[in-house]
């Protein structure tokens, strides 16, 4: 246990590494956003219901979900220092086919070839988030979050921008984004070959920080992470897949007007990325999580009853206070399963794509038998789910950082 505190206090963070991860994080994320953001204009061009604009986020979320933790188990065992690279060249091929399509079933397959790329990415960007952590973990996780959710939020302002006036097939000048990131990623993944052998023996001094408690307690703590995860996703499909259609359907604001508050929600979740894993590796992670889910439902239960003005008012707070609890569940759950870096990135990640999908596709469908206005006064109740981080376990008693 002393080797590995002492190791932890003289390696130092990796900075550059993270930087690049992050941004990286950025390009694929920005890709990703794309396709929430193009909903209005495929729905118009090719008639769609919003079943069918669910089916595409669903689609895309299942195909970026599923293979995570797969991924995340084999990378494990056999770390794959130029995975990204070969995930994002997936993503860049789902960019083609989306810039091309011509129907509906195509959409779903290029939104699935982006999926793909988005599980290959994930769980082994995280690991190397968390080899070049030098021991701030939540910092590591934060600033990698931080990548994702800024290229989330740029993402709208890029389709009002481009798309939105250029139609479609304008969709392919985003191809030069995934390919920056396939050099960059190459250039990380150098950086991570050479670290192999020594991640092979930190793997095997990782501390047992959940020491003292059950397997039974364990596996309850990692469910009460998941449905903590359910509550925030479901809650972020609301938003980032139907965010637009609500303001002009309550508002009558237009496509482009509608995009700006999209990015005014994300650009706040990008802020408040950064703010949690950091605030996690000083006061507790578990306090995190607690503010971060919990105390987003005073502002999301007041939503659906604002005006324009107060709706641009309270996402802020609402996308700030929500985004800081990835970071500390994802390094809380690490330190529940130590020694399964890949595995728990996978199965986390893997898990909020899979619910953000399913409640896209599930509050879709309840839009079309409802309204818009109604999914929002239903899911403004999900962030009181954030009373279970109540049952956690406290396990960072004796933590000095």
């Amino acid at each position: 246990m002393s080797d590995v505190s002492t190791n932890n206090s003289v390696e130092k963070t990796v900075f550059p590494i993270l930087f690049a991860l992050s941004f990286s994080h950025l390009l694929n994320d920005t890709i990703q956003s794309l396709i929430p953001a193009i909903y209005p204009i495929v729905k118009a061009d090719y008639n769609l219901s919003f079943s069918q604009i669910g089916l595409i986020t669903l689609s895309f979320q299942l195909a970026a979900s599923l293979l995570q933790p797969v991924v995340g188990l084999y990378t494990d065992k056999k770390p794959q220092p130029f995975s990204l690279a070969i995930g994002m060249a997936f993503t860049l091929c789902g960019l083609i086919v989306l810039s091309l399509s011509n129907s509906f079933h195509v959409i779903l397959m290029a939104v699935a070839l982006v999926g793909v790329g988005s599980s290959i990415f994930h769980p082994e960007a995280s690991r190397m988030a968390y080899m070049a952590s030098g021991g701030k973990r939540g910092l590591a996780q934060s600033v990698f979050q931080l990548g994702g959710n800024a290229g989330s939020s740029i993402g709208p302002l890029l389709a009002a921008w481009i798309i939105v006036p250029h139609g479609q097939f304008s969709v392919i000048w985003f191809s030069l984004i995934a390919l920056l990131a396939i050099v960059i990623l190459s250039n990380v993944g150098r950086w991570y070959k050479g670290r192999l052998s020594i991640a092979s023996v930190s793997k095997k001094k990782i501390p047992v920080l959940s020491q003292g408690l059950s397997k039974g307690r364990i596996i309850s703590s990692i469910i009460i992470l998941l449905v903590l995860i359910f509550s925030k996703y479901f809650y972020m499909a609301s938003l980032t897949s139907y965010f637009t259609f609500y303001l002009m359907s309550k508002f009558n604001v237009s496509v482009q007007s509608s995009q700006i508050y999209l990015f005014v929600f994300l650009f706040s979740v990008a802020a408040g990325t950064l703010a949690g894993g950091p605030i996690g590796d000083r006061i507790g992670r578990k306090y995190v999580i607690w503010f971060s889910i919990l105390g987003t439902a005073p502002f999301a239960l007041l939503l659906p009853y604002a005006s324009l003005f107060w709706t641009g008012v309270l996402i802020v707070p609402i996308g700030i206070i929500l985004a800081s609890a990835f970071s500390a569940i994802l390094v809380y759950a690490q330190e529940l399963i130590p020694g399964k870096v890949g595995l728990v990135s996978g199965l986390f990640f893997g898990f909020a794509f899979g619910m953000g999908g399913i409640g896209s596709a599930l509050l879709g469908e309840l839009a079309d038998r409802t309204s818009i206005t109604y999914v929002y006064g239903i899911c403004s109740f999900l962030p009181l789910i954030g009373l279970l981080t109540g049952f956690l376990p406290n396990i960072e008693k004796g933590k000095s950082n």
